[in-house]
């Protein structure tokens, strides 16, 4: 055999090698049975799609969102699925008083808790899309009021549910799960309002992780960094859209997303990107802020024929 060949087959093992050491993560499902779990955000989406797979995986769900209706189904189905139990709050997290009532009840049922998973997006869907898809830029329309609420609920919500959780992790050595997206790594044109909200989560729970490390504290906190994903409500609102069924093909499957957040937690992985090119995404900005720069000032977020 040649040296190339040599070199050509040394190179294919260290690839395949090194494959499996990527996608081996050490996740054991039974490390989740009977783990007591609140997840917000689960009346749709992924959300909801969590509790079905922590609900398979015979955990214990306490899930929110605002429409009681639906929580109402979604805690059916999870017992259906294997949930050792399963209850719900129907509250708006943006308001102080419901997340105190969340991680309350919490307590209440279970007597501990094992994972919080931060999870929901609140806003006037009507403006997100109007700002998302028709390209607003923020010095066409410097929507202060909608920033404000916009951050409450998608930043500072998530950080008062953490706090007041934090007790309960810290007694069970706990996991935060803060699911996130590729736009908290990479800036985009826009979308402004977006990002702040994704930066701000990235820089708390990152620095959170770090004083809890500091401190001693047995409790491991997962960012769970996103792309595009094929939820049933971007779905339905990209009908509206020029085009917009093309944007779905390339979107993540909720089903494969949702255990991707999972086992990140379940690992205690730093972070978690799915699909690969939100890695991409951040680590763009920091090599090459010139080129990201660039595909800003010429990307437009409507798609056109």
């Amino acid at each position: 055999m040649s040296r190339f060949s040599w070199f050509s087959l040394l190179a294919l093992i260290c690839a395949v090698v090194l494959g499996i050491y990527w996608n081996y993560d050490g996740f054991d499902p039974e490390s989740l049975r009977g783990a007591t779990v609140v997840i917000t955000g689960c009346s749709t989406g992924i959300g909801e799609e969590m509790a079905y797979q922590y609900a398979r995986l015979g955990a214990k769900i306490l899930i929110t969102a605002r429409r009681e209706n639906r929580l109402k189904e979604v805690v059916a189905k999870a017992v259906s699925l294997g949930a050792q139990e399963a209850h719900y709050v129907a509250g708006d997290m943006g308001k102080a008083e419901d997340c105190e009532r969340t991680i309350q009840t919490a307590k209440e049922k279970f007597g501990r808790l094992d994972y919080l998973v931060l999870n929901h997006l609140g806003s006037n869907f009507g403006s997100f899309q109007d700002k998302f898809f028709n390209g607003k830029s923020w010095d066409q329309d410097p929507d202060v009021d909608f920033f404000e609420d916009f951050l409450n609920i998608n930043l500072v919500s998530y950080v008062r549910l953490a706090s007041l959780a934090l007790p309960l992790l810290k007694a069970s050595s706990g996991h935060i799960v803060v699911v996130s997206s590729g736009f908290g790594k990479m800036y985009f044109p826009n979308v402004s309002f977006y990002c702040s909200a994704k930066f701000g989560l990235d820089g708390f729970f990152s620095s959170l992780r770090v004083e809890l490390m500091k401190a001693g504290q047995d409790v491991s906190v997962t960012l769970a960094v996103l792309g595009f994903i094929a939820t049933p409500k971007m779905a339905e609102k990209l009908q509206d859209v020029p085009d917009g069924e093309k944007a779905l093909e390339g979107a993540a499957p909720i089903g494969e997303t949702a255990q991707a957040v999972i086992r990140g937690g379940a690992t205690r992985a730093r972070e978690v990107y799915y699909p690969f090119y939100t890695w991409v995404m951040a680590k763009l900005p920091g090599l090459v802020p010139q080129f990201v720069d660039y595909i800003g000032v010429r990307v437009n977020m409507l798609p056109e024929s």
